[in-house]
């Protein structure tokens, strides 16, 4: 770790780990992902009560968690960039671009975030895509640099559309390897990414990141799934989660935060995140 990025990264792995609840999903442009958000200021308003590390967010919206005045608040990792891959059709032009260019880490300094999160995406047959994306990355960590704001890279291994239909993830462990690496070997701080197929395959991914690695949620699934599986991840060398419509989409979302955070800091397994689930 970066000295000059010591300071932020101490707000958001607070005894080692991190739980960042993902609601930035509205630079998506994908009606999908905004059930539940319709009211922002209620849902920050809840994970503030709920007490997860951080609250990943786009610089629009940041104000709901920054203009609160608690001071044991959760910390602000914030969304950079934003593209239109995420839809349930394939672009005819296919893109990802910062929110702002010239300064790109400027909001994210106004709104003092602890980090910023910018996305790599490796899509078939869209090289265009993938070149933006590591242009992105480049100014991006170059303005990190010269701040001491840490850097999140979310590298992204996608399937064709017509597999499955829409945004699906491909959970290949040698894709994502090779491009966690590249993400580390462009300068990541933290690397957020996705599972491999096999759980017991992650340890690789953390291997090739040399940063710490969180664990990327994707959509929604049984919440006792999800505990088994994100227990399998974190045993094998995961540093928590950045988990969105697992929490945010779900009747209780305190709760759910109560059971990631024991997993995360206080070791609890799967069954025992559930149990704890069941009690909040």
């Amino acid at each position: 770790m970066r000295v000059s990025t010591k300071a932020r990264m101490n707000r958001m792995f607070t005894h080692g780990g991190c739980l960042d609840v993902a609601i930035d999903h509205g630079v998506c442009n994908e009606p999908s992902f905004m059930v539940g958000l319709e009211d922002m200021a209620g849902v920050v308003g809840t994970l503030i009560k709920a007490k997860p590390d951080a609250i990943q967010m786009a610089y629009g919206q940041a104000d709901l968690l920054q203009n609160c005045p608690e001071k044991d608040k959760p910390a602000l990792v914030m969304r950079i960039d934003m593209g239109n891959p995420y839809n349930d059709h394939r672009h005819r032009i296919m893109w990802s671009m910062l929110q702002n260019a010239d300064e790109p880490i400027i909001g994210a300094l106004e709104m003092d975030a602890a980090c910023v999160v910018v996305n790599l995406f490796m899509l078939p047959d869209e090289p265009e895509l993938f070149r933006q994306c590591v242009e992105n990355i480049s100014r991006v960590r170059a303005a990190c640099h010269k701040y001491g704001m840490p850097l999140m890279i979310e590298p992204l291994v996608m399937l064709p559309n017509d597999i499955k239909g829409g945004y699906q993830v491909d959970g290949d462990a040698d894709k994502i390897v090779t491009l966690v690496r590249l993400a580390s070997e462009m300068g990541a701080d933290i690397i957020k990414a996705d599972p491999t197929e096999r759980p017991e395959d992650f340890h690789r991914v953390v291997e090739a990141a040399r940063v710490p690695v969180l664990v990327r949620g994707g959509g929604k699934e049984d919440l006792k799934t999800v505990l088994k599986k994100s227990a399998a991840l974190m045993s094998q060398g995961a540093m928590g989660m950045v988990y969105g419509r697992n929490i945010y989409q779900h009747d209780n979302p305190k709760a759910v935060v109560s059971a990631l955070m024991a997993m995360i800091h206080n070791g609890a397994e799967g069954e025992e995140a559930w149990d704890i689930y069941n009690r909040g």
